[in-house]
């Protein structure tokens, strides 16, 4: 079994609902939910005139391959009616694999760990509540000292547990 990390994003509609709702498809399709944040609420980034994100990671347990475990979670994004119409646009839902196990992979259409991660609050304020000290296998560094040594301004509240 391979630990692997998700991301969850929502900033359209009701965003609460369409996070119950990922995690709901993502324990019918890919493996139940062993980890999972608080829910933070983030300021758009990249495209920054757009509403506020939802964010949270899980963490599940699988013996799917990490390929297998994207075409789930991208049949769970046009399931839940994702489009991707413009890079950074709203999303009803976001999934993204940040960590499978300490696997490297870096293949047409799939790389992880996530290559923006370390860059991005959003991602490491929800990572570093449930991981603080799990080892990135590329910077050889734990969570909590990449979130230490982040650049990212950007406000990011946690809303609930």
């Amino acid at each position: 079994m391979v630990t692997v990390f998700l991301l969850l994003g929502t900033n359209l509609g009701n965003r609460e609902l369409f996070l119950q709702e990922a995690i709901m498809h993502i324990e019918q399709l890919v493996a139940p939910v062993t980890k999972a944040s608080s829910v933070y609420e983030t300021q758009s980034w990249g495209k920054t005139d757009q509403p506020d994100y939802l964010n949270r990671v899980i963490t599940l347990q699988t013996n799917l391959t990490a390929r297998h475990v994207l075409e789930k979670i991208l049949a769970i994004e046009l399931l839940m009616g994702r489009k991707r119409e413009e890079k950074w646009g709203s999303r009803i839902i976001d999934i993204d694999i940040l960590f499978y196990g300490d696997a490297v992979i870096n293949e047409p259409g799939l790389i992880v760990p996530h290559p923006e991660l370390h860059n991005r609050r959003f991602t490491l304020e929800p990572l570093a509540e449930i991981a603080p000290e799990f080892m990135h296998p590329l910077f050889t560094k734990n969570i909590l000292t990449i979130k230490s040594e982040l650049k990212d301004n950007l406000i990011v509240k946690k809303v609930y547990f």
